[in-house]
């Protein structure tokens, strides 16, 4: 049997964390059963779907990696595929038309719930044999006696009673179908072998088995995963960090970070902690995920950000630093090699947001304030940096050694700390207080342009 799997988000709004570690559960199982991954839209809540949520899904997966083997497929192509095994249904005597309005059913649901009964629906047009001439739903007829068994590969034996389940509509009377009815025939279609999802949907489930009984169809491996909890226990939000994915992205995280982070949401290996994506393939098995709710932890993401900013190839992190300096500005062309440039700053930052902001010096012209001014150069200081200036022109060759010597000679010829020199420097060439150490940021901004910028700053400094 080849394995299939398949993510299966909803177009009404973004990726958030909680769908995303449903997407990667079911990615890593695939692939290490060397099965296929699907990805299908379930786009029939018409009213709330958008071609926005669309494309920010689309995006999210692909900043993410979580590579697709077959899709996207979208459910409102696929209506009259739904609408045949509905009319099937009805006439194999599995599933009736029903057109109870509105006020019926609320009427319905009041008088239950004063009898402190569950509310569902009372079986009224069971037996009315209704055509299609009127508006209708169709209705499932669900088994009336009996038991459900849900064997969860998370969970366990879960047992439901016929008696308490719903007889749910298949199919609304504008033609498009419910969750429950798309899924069950979208998972067949499409060959799923195992549904692994949140386990807010562990109530479908047996709605869902007792259709493929009806339609003779056997049902896929299910395993429902406990939800993601914010650190104070309650159902994440965003305040707690359920933004949506590329929020992430924006704020300067790796894809990388956050995968392995949300593998470790409620699955684990032992106490390892930091995963390549080949060992999550061959390690990820869904015994090991928890029964428990797992908490998110922002700090713990933080720390797993700035782990693979030190350890990633710099390579590997260039285009995502592009990104982020582009967005703040930056003139990418001039500026150091970003090699080089996050080879200096990745013991710094813990997200390339912050390893653009503090970068952007290399790139867009950053003069120092007229307050940081008045604060740091004096007259004569203004005559220290002019010949220290002089120095810098003769420099050769120009690399961080040799600047780094320059710099300690200097102060030392001239009887100063090195922070004397070094500060108002760094403050003329980078228009801030805080940079990497001096001679390796003299070296990444290059002779011309550090010169330049001592010479800006000395021509402001008031006699």
């Amino acid at each position: 049997m080849t394995v299939r799997t398949r993510f299966a988000p909803s177009p009404t709004g973004f990726l958030h964390i909680g769908g995303a570690r449903t997407a990667l559960y079911s990615w890593l199982y695939a692939k290490k059963h060397k099965g296929q991954f699907i990805l299908r839209i379930e786009d029939t809540d018409t009213e709330r779907s958008t071609q926005e949520a669309v494309d920010a899904i689309l995006n999210a997966m692909d900043w993410l990696g979580l590579h697709y083997d077959e899709g996207p497929f979208f459910q409102m192509q696929r209506l009259e595929r739904y609408r045949d095994v509905a009319e099937q249904l009805v006439k194999e005597g599995k599933a009736y038309r029903c057109d109870c309005n509105k006020e019926r059913l609320e009427e319905m649901r009041k008088t239950q719930i004063a009898r402190k009964e569950k509310s569902r629906y009372d079986g009224h047009c069971r037996t009315q044999h209704l055509t299609a001439a009127s508006p209708h739903v169709i209705r499932f007829k669900n088994p009336t006696q009996g038991d459900v068994i849900v064997e969860d590969k998370v969970r366990g034996r879960v047992l439901f009673k016929n008696e308490e389940l719903d007889d749910l509509v298949l199919i609304r009377s504008d033609g498009v179908p419910t969750y429950n009815f798309s899924v069950v025939i979208d998972d067949h279609d499409m060959q799923i072998t195992h549904v692994i999802r949140g386990d807010d949907h562990l109530n479908n489930t047996p709605k869902q088995i007792n259709l493929y009984h009806a339609l003779n169809l056997a049902a896929p491996v299910f395993a429902h995963i406990p939800m993601i909890l914010g650190p104070d226990g309650k159902r994440l939000s965003k305040r707690h960090g359920a933004v949506n994915v590329m929020n992430y992205r924006d704020e300067g995280y790796l894809p990388f970070a956050l995968l392995n982070y949300l593998v470790r949401l409620g699955w684990s290996h032992g106490d390892q902690e930091i995963f390549s994506q080949e060992e999550l393939i061959q390690l990820f098995d869904l015994d090991h995920i928890s029964r428990s709710s797992a908490s998110f932890n922002a700090s713990k993401l933080l720390w797993l950000n700035h782990h693979y900013i030190k350890t990633l190839p710099s390579n590997i992190l260039q285009d995502d630093l592009r990104f982020h300096l582009q967005n703040a500005g930056a003139d990418l062309s001039q500026g150091p090699d970003l090699e080089k440039l996050i080879t200096q700053q990745r013991e710094r930052y813990k997200t390339l947001k912050e390893m653009a902001q503090g970068s952007l010096f290399f790139y867009k012209e950053s003069p120092p304030s007229p307050d940081l001014i008045k604060k740091h150069f004096t007259p004569s200081l203004q005559k220290t940096l002019s010949e220290f200036k002089e120095i810098l022109l003769k420099l050769s060759p120009w690399d961080e050694a040799v600047l780094h010597a320059c710099l300690n000679d200097f102060a030392t010829q001239h009887g100063m700390k090195l922070g004397e020199l070094a500060q108002p420097l760094r403050i003329a060439i980078t228009g801030n207080t805080v940079s990497p150490p001096l001679n390796h940021t003299l070296y990444l901004l290059g002779k011309e342009r550090s010169i330049k910028r001592i010479e800006a700053v000395l021509s402001n400094i008031n006699p």
